[in-house]
């Protein structure tokens, strides 16, 4: 049997499927792995050349693999050519893999996936905080109290709903006020985030330096560190640098 070079390996939940190709792109085994076997599995072949899409829990099990002494390389799903079944999705993956012109996506560490957690966290919770102050404003609207769009205006609504002589229903002041606690303890909860990314910020040098271009803050910075894409490789393995994030 051919030596493995590439290998395609289409992740799932539970089970993989694997295509492992020679150097010539001839076929040296297909194979259906459980989730723990996957690694133990891939211990036992020589150094090769593993290819995986860039697709949920892709740079985890990256990074898991390169510790194993294979490159990874990892490709945008759009590259391949997506089929009916996971065995001839994995072959079109060692395929894709192994075009001289195809790009692929760098590693992402630990760190830089913590990052990204962080700031799409915060969205998360920018989000929330906007329907509850939307919620907020059009529930006071119905008992003509009106205050412009934006969080810098929350006060003023606030302040109605906290005002004695307010003709606002009883009924309706007690449901509005979870609305303000909820808002309180969002502002609290962003407030922590925005101090993590601050301290991520000044910690990052690439981020400090898109700090000293005009209107760029820490959470702007931090954003381009975290989530925009590394520089891709074309027809180069890409592996995971020490120390990168």
């Amino acid at each position: 049997m051919n030596q493995v070079s590439t290998i395609g390996l289409d992740l799932a939940k539970h089970i993989f499927q694997l295509h492992g190709a020679d150097s010539a792109g001839a076929v040296v085994f297909r194979k259906k792995l459980r989730r723990g076997q996957l690694l133990a599995f891939l211990a036992t072949l020589p150094a090769c050349t593993v290819a995986l899409e860039a697709c949920g829990s892709a740079h985890d099990w990256g990074r898991e693999i390169t510790k194993l002494g294979h490159t990874v390389r990892l490709i945008p799903p759009a590259y391949v050519k997506r089929h009916k079944n996971d065995a001839a999705d994995a072959e079109a993956i060692c395929e894709a893999a192994q075009r001289p012109t195809m790009r692929f996506v760098a590693l992402k560490s630990e760190a830089t996936q913590a990052a990204a957690v962080v700031l799409r966290t915060r969205d998360l919770l920018v989000c929330q905080r906007t329907q509850a102050i939307n919620a907020l404003r059009g529930h006071l609207a119905e008992f003509g109290v009106i205050a412009a769009k934006g969080p810098v205006h929350t006060a003023k609504l606030i302040a109605a709903l906290q005002d004695p002589a307010a003709a606002l229903p009883q009924a309706a002041r007690g449901i509005l006020a979870v609305l303000v606690e909820e808002l309180r303890s969002l502002d609290e909860r962003l407030a922590v985030l925005d101090r993590e990314i601050a301290r991520h910020a000044k910690e990052d040098e690439t981020a400090r330096r898109l700090m000293t271009i005009p209107g760029i803050g820490a959470v702007t910075a931090a954003a381009f560190t975290a989530l925009a894409p590394r520089p891709r490789s074309s027809g180069v393995a890409v592996t995971l640098p020490p120390g990168s994030g």
